[in-house]
């Protein structure tokens, strides 16, 4: 896998603006209700959240790193590289 895309899936809030702007539909988002504990990241307001991410298809171009309000997305890889934190 050339890229990695990391999601803080505890901070994501589902507004899928990541999912719109990537070009090459590499993410997928999935809110509803939890009727199962499989493939549950997140569970906010009574609603599962999931972001499936499609590495084969990512570009590493970052435009969802850069799409995403809350500053939740970092990508590794050949790419843009995760920011050491201090």
């Amino acid at each position: 896998m050339a890229f990695s895309v990391h999601v803080n899936m505890e901070r994501c809030t589902g507004c899928g603006n990541c999912v719109v702007a990537c070009p090459v539909d590499a993410l997928e988002l999935h809110t509803l209700d939890p009727v199962t504990k499989e493939k549950i990241y997140a569970v906010k307001n009574g609603k599962s959240i999931h972001l499936d991410v499609k590495a084969e298809l990512c570009a590493g171009c970052g435009v969802c790193v850069n799409a995403c309000p809350y500053d939740v997305i970092r990508l590794s890889g050949r790419g843009e590289m995760i920011p050491s934190e201090a």
